[in-house]
């Protein structure tokens, strides 16, 4: 495995689990052992969490999987013909089946100084200069972006949150869901404006398109990813905003990718997608690992992929794939009272629903639907599915 995250891990324990007691390699770039991100821009940023919590296992339960561990260390090349991959340090490690979990990389601005969120030094750095008296520019009010603006805020930090979009994540959640999460950042004291393009971090903040530059104190760039495939260069495997594979998970013989840096054709939806999300990146290693370990036998990775974000009081959770939706529909409570269940239509089917202020049991019936592919209308919005 190439990737040392909670794919990575996820397709190690499933080998063990499966009964594959060979030689298990396990490639990281970074130091510590395979840890959890999504805290990183919640629990660990406002320090109600200590870095030891977010490891993804107890080091006894890491030792029992009897993995060659190889941490500090990234992968810089692949050679399908000989079946290995070459690391930083110069050696190359043979494979008989390899399974990519590369991850991402934070996308970056012109100039110096910025922060980014996606490594725990990332967050510790950044926490460490947050608090009263101190001012925050956050680049992106996506779903990373809003996290980090509303743990900012209640550490009491002055924070301005740009977003070129006239309306903040409404191509994923729609108009409307995206308006009610922008009021709870105004709500809040926030400084949202839309509308507003960075064109690079600056000295005393960033500078906008207009030419007004937004002094600040530190400066947060959370405007997306890019899958890490570099590496991958002349390989031979087929890279397009993520290595590219088939229902499978399957990028070449033998050569599966799973979590972020995959792009996978995913049945249930009919589409190609990439998924940056926690719970979909253990799903993927797992199947991957199933696959790979018994490829006669082969099953199609088609989840009803599941994300979700805590901002201030507000629990967002979400099944689907909302991205290109047609309509949304509120068929539960209320959006001016932030606490409602929504739900997404593409085509003829419901593709997701998306829940804010509810328990978790509001929005399980609509996994179903979207899982079978329930045809939308009327009568079907009506009550939540059994």
């Amino acid at each position: 495995m190439v990737g040392a995250s909670a794919a990575g891990l996820a397709a190690a324990e499933t080998l063990r689990r499966e009964g594959y007691d060979g030689t298990l390699t396990l490639v990281g770039d970074e130091p510590l052992a395979p840890y959890d991100r999504p805290p990183l821009s919640k629990q660990i940023l406002s320090g109600a969490w200590r870095p030891e919590r977010l490891a993804l296992r107890p080091a006894a339960d890491l030792a029992a999987l009897g993995l060659d561990l190889r941490l500090g260390v990234a992968a810089v090349g692949l050679e399908l013909a000989a079946r290995t991959v070459r690391l930083a340090d110069g050696e190359t490690l043979p494979y008989d089946g390899l399974i990519l979990a590369t991850g991402v990389r934070p996308r970056r601005l012109p100039g110096e100084g910025a922060h980014v969120l996606r490594t725990l030094d990332d967050a510790l750095t950044l926490r460490d200069r947050l608090g009263p008296g101190r001012r925050l520019v956050v680049v992106g009010a996506g779903f990373l972006g809003a996290e980090a603006a509303a743990v900012a805020r209640r550490l009491g930090t002055e924070v301005t949150l740009l977003e070129p979009a006239p309306v903040p994540l409404a191509h994923a959640v729609g108009a409307e869901v995206g308006r009610m999460l922008s009021r709870a950042h105004l709500d809040e004291g926030v400084d949202l404006r839309c509308g507003a393009a960075v064109t690079e971090v600056t000295e005393d903040g960033v500078l906008l398109a207009s030419g007004e530059v937004v002094e600040a104190d530190e400066v947060l760039v959370a405007i997306g990813s890019l899958p890490n495939t570099e590496w991958l260069d002349g390989s031979g495997l087929t890279v397009g905003d993520g290595v590219v594979c088939d229902e499978y998970g399957e990028a070449a013989r033998d050569v599966y990718a799973a979590g972020d840096v995959a792009r996978w054709y995913n049945p249930l939806f009919g589409t190609s997608m990439r998924i940056e999300h926690r719970t979909n990146a253990a799903e993927m290693g797992m199947a991957a690992a199933r696959n790979l370990l018994n490829p006669e036998a082969c099953k199609p990775f088609a989840p009803v992929p599941y994300f979700w974000s805590d901002q201030y009081d507000m629990k967002v959770q979400a099944y689907g794939f909302l991205r290109g939706h047609d309509e949304v529909a509120v068929v539960e409570g209320d959006l001016a009272e932030r606490r409602f269940v929504a739900v997404y239509r593409t085509g003829e089917r419901v593709s997701g629903a998306l829940a804010v202020g509810m328990a978790p049991k509001a929005i399980r019936g609509w996994r179903q639907a979207v899982a079978t592919g329930a045809r939308w209308d009327e009568s079907s919005l009506r009550s939540t599915p059994g």
